[in-house]
């Protein structure tokens, strides 16, 4: 019977768009414009590229909580969904501005004062600016190159107590190295439940550390922690400090994990790595290896004697037996056993091969 040969279907524009995204959409962090410059090679089509590039680069960015520098130099305005507003534009709440951000190109183009019906009342935003000032104070503490901001979640045109409210505490680190062949980002999220008719403060946390190695290989960590907590509804100052104690608790907690896991890869991960018994599944007896004929056959093979055999059985290590000079060289398929033939000769006597 003849075999049929299955005729190679061609891509539809569609799919071509799905599988760029995805490859922009995993690219590690700090690397999706080296990931973009291969896909748009691969694609050979500017269209295509421009189109899959505008669908995966604001979700990529919103994602991994980028930070990026206002035109005025006010500050930096993280890209999040909670501070997302219409038209690529996201509110700082720190400086009351909103920035217009282009996605691809990962800048900010352009700022203006945020109105009043994008800001929180000032009865929230009591509560949200002696967070935010314990929330800054800690990141600077503790993050080297982080960024940190406190959002209204939920309830931001409250205007007195008696009712529940909802804060989203947001904190990015980012390490990029790519010349040292490594880049790395820390982001956490903090749902902070305000609710009055139990006098209590819920916290939620979400932790995600992402790190990618690439120096002669690809090595990637993704690692994710979810937590909780909570504390009594008080005054703005003191409930700021309270949340942001249990903040730095769970994260300082987590990081200490995180590190004694690492310490523990050589006897404990890497160890259940590889295979607990050889194929032959009995482990081999290195306490008593003269049960092994390898140096009763090399002296059979050679005709020496129990100086000779004697030595051999000292691991192959070089020798002078017998009045003449011997050793081994091993190889990825066995040793060669060697007698000097002249000063600067050696004879191959024998080949193990395993």
């Amino acid at each position: 019977m003849a075999e049929e040969e299955e005729e190679e279907t061609e891509l539809s524009e569609k799919q071509k768009i799905e599988i760029a995204k995805w490859f922009l959409l995993n690219s590690p962090p700090g690397e999706i414009y080296y990931v973009a410059k291969d896909v748009k090679s691969i694609l050979h089509d500017d269209d295509l590229y421009n189109k899959a590039a505008s669908e995966a680069f604001p979700v990529y960015n919103k994602s991994h909580f980028i930070s990026l520098p206002m035109p005025d130099r006010s500050g930096d305005v993280l890209v999040t969904s909670f501070g997302e507003l219409e038209g690529y534009a996201y509110l700082d709440p720190r400086t009351a501005q909103v920035a217009i951000v282009d996605h691809v190109k990962q800048v900010c183009t352009e700022v203006r004062p945020a109105t009043d019906e994008e800001l929180p009342s000032p009865y929230i935003e009591e509560f949200r600016c002696a967070l935010d000032a314990e929330i800054l104070k800690y990141v600077e503490e503790s993050y080297p190159k982080g960024v940190c901001s406190v959002y209204c979640a939920n309830g931001k045109d409250i205007e007195g107590p008696g009712s529940d409210f909802e804060f989203a505490v947001v904190i990015s680190a980012a390490r990029h190295s790519p010349q040292n062949f490594c880049n790395g980002s820390w982001c956490s999220v903090w749902n902070i439940e305000f609710k009055d008719d139990q006098q209590t403060v819920e916290v939620k946390g979400k932790i995600e550390v992402d790190a990618h190695y690439f120096e002669e290989g690809n090595v990637q960590l993704d690692a994710k922690h979810e937590c909780k907590d909570s504390t009594l509804f008080q005054a703005p100052d003191d409930c700021a400090v309270s949340i942001s104690s249990i903040i730095r608790h769970h994260e300082t907690e987590y990081l200490a994990s995180l590190e004694a896991s690492y310490l523990n890869l050589p006897d404990s991960t890497f160890k259940d790595l590889r295979r607990k018994l050889p194929v032959t599944r009995t482990l081999f007896p290195w306490h008593n290896t003269l049960q092994f004929s390898l140096t009763r056959d090399i002296s059979k093979e050679l005709g020496i004697g129990k100086r000779v055999r004697a030595w051999l059985d000292s691991v192959f290590s070089p020798g002078r037996v017998g009045g003449e000079d011997w050793q081994s060289s091993s190889f990825s398929g066995g040793v060669f056993i060697e007698k000097r033939a002249s000063p600067n000769e050696w004879q191959i006597l024998m080949e193990s091969r395993s």
